[in-house]
């Protein structure tokens, strides 16, 4: 008979924890922090953690930001949504700055192929289709000289 005070594993660590999360996907710090907190853990113990992990290169809130610039960017959401994300995950205006720049396409484009891909070309003749086109892309987070460029500069100040 086995006895079960003996077989029973202790209680993952800070760090262990911290990692568990990180093998899934990337976190920022300040959301891997909020996370370990949910779980209980005391914010110094978290802190320690994530120093430890970042120091072992497990963490990166570079790495984490340009992934998160990628991903948003091939769904086909603009650089204001994007820089509203990075600024939610508790980075500071250089890192987005960075991540921002490592992006390799141009918005330009991502604004045009998402229209592509949600209208057809008949429908973005019209005024109506237009108009649906740039509130789509508005609310997606681009700029208004975007939306203009990937409805061919339409003029929607009329």
């Amino acid at each position: 008979m086995s006895d079960p005070a003996r077989s029973r594993k202790p209680p993952p660590t800070a760090t262990q924890r911290a990692l568990g999360l990180l093998v899934r996907r990337e976190h920022s710090r300040k959301e891997l922090s909020r996370k370990l907190a949910a779980r209980g853990v005391e914010s110094e113990e978290a802190q320690a953690a994530i120093d430890k992990l970042s120091e072992a290169g497990w963490q990166d809130d570079a790495r984490f930001a340009e992934l998160l610039v990628r991903s948003r960017a091939a769904s086909g959401y603009g650089p204001v949504h994007v820089r509203a994300e990075l600024r939610m995950h508790g980075l500071d205006s250089d890192a987005v700055a960075a991540a921002m720049d490592s992006l390799d396409g141009d918005w330009n484009a991502i604004a045009r192929d998402l229209v592509r891909r949600r209208f057809d070309a008949k429908a973005i003749k019209t005024l109506v289709g237009q108009r649906k086109a740039a509130d789509l892309l508005l609310r997606r987070g681009f700029a208004m000289e975007q939306v203009r460029a990937a409805l061919g500069g339409v003029d929607f100040d009329d």
